[in-house]
């Protein structure tokens, strides 16, 4: 499970490389069950289904947007690629990461 877990967090910050800023205040949510879907890891998406991974943006996307309470990742954590997930997601990946730190007020980006 933890090869197929990092191979999917890997694979989101590849699907978002070139626009990650690990400071910013905008940001995205990736199902990490429905990208573990699209790459046929069934057992992964089943274990995930209620977890999403943070993809902080360099800049806003066309959209909508939502203001949302940084305090609400107050157990999440970053990897060196910028994507921040809950602790227990990172926990189970077995990747290298640290405290996450969000800005008092979050901008949900919607595309």
């Amino acid at each position: 499970m933890k090869n197929h877990l990092s191979h999917i967090l890997k694979k989101i910050t590849a699907d978002h490389a070139g626009n990650i800023d690990d400071a910013s205040r905008h940001y995205l949510e990736v199902s990490i069950a429905e990208k573990a879907a699209q790459l046929g890891l069934t057992e992964a998406r089943e274990c995930y289904k209620n977890a999403n991974a943070i993809v902080p943006l360099k800049s806003p996307v066309e959209g909508m947007k939502v203001r949302i309470d940084g305090r609400t990742f107050v157990d999440y954590v970053q990897f060196e690629s910028g994507v921040a997930v809950p602790g227990y997601v990172a926990a189970d990946s077995g990747l290298p990461h640290r405290t996450y730190e969000a800005w008092d007020s979050m901008i949900l980006n919607f595309s």
